[in-house]
């Protein structure tokens, strides 16, 4: 009894000096800031090798004294025990791929500045990287054979030189009807088409053509034919019907090689041979008037054209990257679900869903090879990083983020449900305070997503983070037009935003002051993208905000006509501009811009033609004219999303400063210069 006394007194203060050891670390832990977001990695693109011993990833890091980005590639041992860096310091690498032997990885890279992008090989036996193509216009994607002879290349056509000798500026001549697109700007007639090329040749050889874009390539697994994803239709700027074709690798389109494999009118993608090659999966949209906010099915067809057939209809649910397991009795997917991105598989005739990878998760990717599979998963408090599955267990392997991970303080994040103003439940996460105390009412921010079709789900978010570890509670709502709820919860919103959805949003916060949670006068709301037109409706609506950022946000609808690149859903959604204004004025926040009382900071990129600045200009002008506070940020060179370290850091500083001026009430000098 005696020693059995004395060993129970040791446990008991080891487990207090543990607990002594925990408390410690904790309080050394630091609320997040602004810098700690360039010490973020990304991690992206898991592939396992052939032997099964190494997975290879990309790491993305940025650099703000340099203010650029750069992506390397390194391999981790299956069992996480070693990491090697595949690729060195000084370029960007990604697209990794292992050749079928084992023998070389892969990968694209331009490795000095001017120079196009090129697939590489990495001898695993030792030596430098070796250049593999030398495609003038450079490489987009490719993807090894299955024997390993040779590479599918997807290449842009080459742009015309008419005049080598004259120095003068060129215009744009244009006549598309998809004529301009974010970041690619001004669209002419050059195509992505689908090449093979054998290691040690100087030219790919062609095997599309046409007025018409491939993408999805992927060989069928005896090499001889490769299936993609194409709009061929007459008009494919005037609509979505994208279908599964094959072409046959040696004779190519032009030698009568090309077979038709769908005939479905909605958009047909991301095509996945059977192992025996006898059968293809792909993605379907089979209501494609119903545009985004339709649901995204599983689907499966022969190989040789015909027979199609949805087998997930009874799911609603959205589907992605669909593989064929290496024994073809199931199909393996990513799955939408209610806040959730699963791994997820199903039998090829539509039976045994099961949902493998889920509660709580967030997989963004993954690879598989026999009964291991690799994946890239995250969780609110976690960045996506590396992991294996296997026995149904989940094992993290790369830690790329633990060591800034480990010196900040995380929040508490909450699943909440509640009913909206018309008895409809609608789920969403609240994100706490550091430090939180409960009975005390905190600052807190309606910070909406982007989409509209979207989610937000269990993935980290360093934005309700950094507001988070600035004394607010922060609200991520997936109202309706959100995705992961089903085609009906989406399409609520079908030419008919700012009225469920700020419905949603309004009753989260209505939930979060009953909570005891919500300081109700200290309310912020802000988004960018839809998340930002959302907020639009919010200050057109209530008063209730004490201040509001609308980053990237559309306000007069017809306006945009002709000047974002959506014109192609805006006409399925709203109709022709001249023949159904009234649609267009309707949903125009702009045209409730007197009602606005919040002050309003407005934000956005002067190249941004996803959702162009214009709408912003037009409202700060508004709210302007109108004496109410505002002010308008616009960051040269930025696209709709701002890539710039030092621009990047601007916004989330301002985001900051608003909020604490106008939400908090702190009446100290701003931080930052008007």
């Amino acid at each position: 009894m005696k020693n059995r006394f004395f060993y129970l007194i040791i446990f008991i203060f080891l487990l207090s000096a543990s607990a002594i050891e925990i408390s410690q670390a904790q309080s050394e832990q630091k609320p997040i800031t602004v810098d700690d977001y360039f010490d973020l990695k990304d991690v992206g693109n898991p592939v396992i090798s052939p032997d099964k011993k190494w997975i290879a990833y990309t790491v993305n890091t940025t650099d703000y004294d340099e203010g650029k980005s750069e992506t390397r590639i390194w391999a981790v041992s299956i069992d996480g025990s070693d990491k090697l860096p595949m690729t060195a310091k000084g370029y960007s690498a990604g697209n990794p791929k292992w050749s079928p032997d084992g023998k070389y990885l892969s990968f694209t890279a331009s490795r000095n500045e001017g120079d196009k992008t090129q697939v590489w090989i990495l001898d695993r036996r030792g030596g430098e990287a070796q250049q593999l193509t030398e495609i003038e216009q450079g490489v987009s994607g490719y993807e090894w054979s299955p024997d390993g002879s040779r590479l599918m290349l997807m290449i842009r056509d080459a742009e015309e030189v008419e005049d080598e000798e004259s120095d003068d500026p060129k215009p744009f001549v244009i006549d598309r009807l998809q004529f301009k697109r974010d970041y690619a700007g001004y669209l002419d007639r050059r195509r992505t088409h689908i090449y093979t090329f054998t290691p040690g040749d100087t030219t790919a050889t062609q095997l599309t053509f046409g007025d018409f874009d491939q993408s999805g390539a992927t060989w069928s697994p005896d090499g001889e034919k490769i299936a993609f994803s194409s709009n061929r239709t007459d008009n494919p700027d005037g609509n979505t019907n994208s279908d599964i074709w094959v072409v046959d690798a040696d004779l190519g389109e032009k030698e009568n090689g090309l077979v038709q494999i769908t005939e479905n009118v909605g958009s047909d993608s991301s095509p996945a041979w059977s192992p025996d090659g006898n059968s293809i999966a792909f993605t379907t949209v089979i209501e494609p008037e119903k545009i985004w906010y339709a649901t995204n099915h599983l689907a499966i067809a022969s190989a040789d054209g015909g027979n199609e057939r949805v087998i997930t209809e009874e799911i609603d649910r959205n589907i992605g990257s669909p593989h064929f397991s290496e024994d073809g009795n199931k199909i393996w997917f990513l799955l939408e679900d209610g806040g959730e991105r699963q791994l997820a598989s199903i039998s090829p005739n539509g039976r045994n869903l099961q949902r493998v990878i889920r509660d709580q998760i967030s997989v963004r990717s993954f690879d598989f090879n026999d009964e291991i599979i690799s994946v890239l998963a995250g969780r609110f408090n976690e960045p996506h990083e590396v992991h294996t599955f296997e026995n149904d267990q989940l094992s993290q392997i790369s830690f790329e983020n633990q060591d800034l991970l480990s010196s900040v303080a995380q929040p508490n994040v909450e699943e909440i449900r509640f009913d909206s103003e018309d008895g409809t439940e609608i789920h969403g996460f609240l994100v706490k305070p550091i430090g939180f105390e409960e009975g005390e009412r905190y600052p807190t921010i309606l910070w909406n997503h982007g989409g509209p079709v979207a989610q937000y789900d269990h993935s980290y978010n360093f934005i309700p983070q950094l507001f988070a570890a600035n004394g607010y509670a922060v609200l991520m709502i997936n109202p309706r037009g959100s995705s992961g709820y089903g085609q009906e919860f989406s399409e609520v919103l079908f030419a008919d935003w700012g009225n469920k959805d700020f419905e949603d949003v309004n009753a989260a916060v209505d939930y979060a002051i009953e909570r005891g949670i919500s300081d109700s006068e200290k309310l912020g709301v802000g988004g960018w993208s839809y998340g930002g037109i959302l907020t639009n409706y919010v200050i057109t609506q209530t008063t209730r905000f004490k201040g509001a950022i609308s980053g990237a946000s559309e306000t007069l609808y017809r306006s945009n006509y002709g000047h974002d690149h959506y014109q192609l859903f805006w006409e399925m959604e709203l109709g022709l501009p001249w023949e159904t204004p009234e649609k267009w004025e309707r949903i125009s926040p702009f045209n409730d811009v007197a009602k606005v009382t919040t002050p309003t900071l407005w934000m956005g990129g002067s190249d941004d033609w996803n959702v162009p600045v214009l709408g912003s200009e037009q409202m700060y002008q508004a709210m302007k004219r109108l004496g109410v506070e505002t002010q308008l940020v616009v960051y040269p060179g930025e696209h709709h999303g701002i890539s710039n370290p030092v621009f990047q850091k601007d916004r989330f500083e301002r985001y900051l400063d608003w909020f604490n001026h106008y939400v908090k009430g702190n009446d100290s000098e701003s931080t930052l210069t008007p």
